[in-house]
C-alpha cells in the first residue's frame, strides 16, 4: 500500500458528513455491482491503523513507502499494545520506527533513520 497516494479523511470530518446525511456510497469489489454507504465503510475501517497528517508529511518528506505486508504488522502491533493497555507505544518493522496513539490506533510520527533517534513519552515498545 503507498500511503502517499491516498486522501485521509479526518475522523471529525467523516462524523460531520454522517451528522449531515451526506454519505457517499463507494463502489465495492470490481464487478460486484454493489455499493457500500460511506457509514458502512467507516465502521469497516474503525479498527485500522490510521496515519495523523502529521505522520504522512513525515513520511513524504523522509520517502518512506509501506507495504501491505508492514502495514499488517503495524495493526499486529497495535492490538498486541492495546491488550497490554499502552498508551503510546514505539514500534518497530524492519528498519523504520513508528510513534502509535494506541487509543486512537493513529501513527503520530514516521522514522527510518534510527540510528540516533531518541523516543520520548513512549510507554512501550513493541519490535515486529
Amino acid at each position: 500500500m503507498n500511503i502517499l497516494n491516498n486522501n485521509f479523511a479526518s475522523i471529525d470530518e467523516m462524523r460531520q458528513k454522517l451528522a449531515k446525511g451526506t454519505a457517499h456510497t463507494v463502489k465495492g469489489s470490481p464487478g460486484s455491482g454493489s455499493g457500500k454507504s460511506f457509514d458502512k465503510v467507516l465502521i469497516d475501517t474503525a479498527d485500522q491503523v490510521k496515519f495523523s497528517k502529521h505522520a504522512v508529511k513525515r513520511l513524504e518528506m523522509r520517502n518512506i513507502l509501506i507495504s501491505d505486508e508492514q502495514k499488517a504488522r503495524l495493526e499486529d502491533a497495535a492490538d498486541q499494545a492495546m491488550e497490554k493497555g499502552m498508551t503510546e507505544s514505539l514500534v518497530m518493522v524492519d528498519n523504520l520506527a513508528f510513534i502509535l496513539n494506541v487509543k486512537n490506533k493513529t501513527i503520530v510520527t514516521a522514522v527510518n533513520d534510527t540510528a540516533n533517534a531518541v523516543f520520548t513519552n513512549i510507554d512501550g515498545a513493541i519490535i515486529n
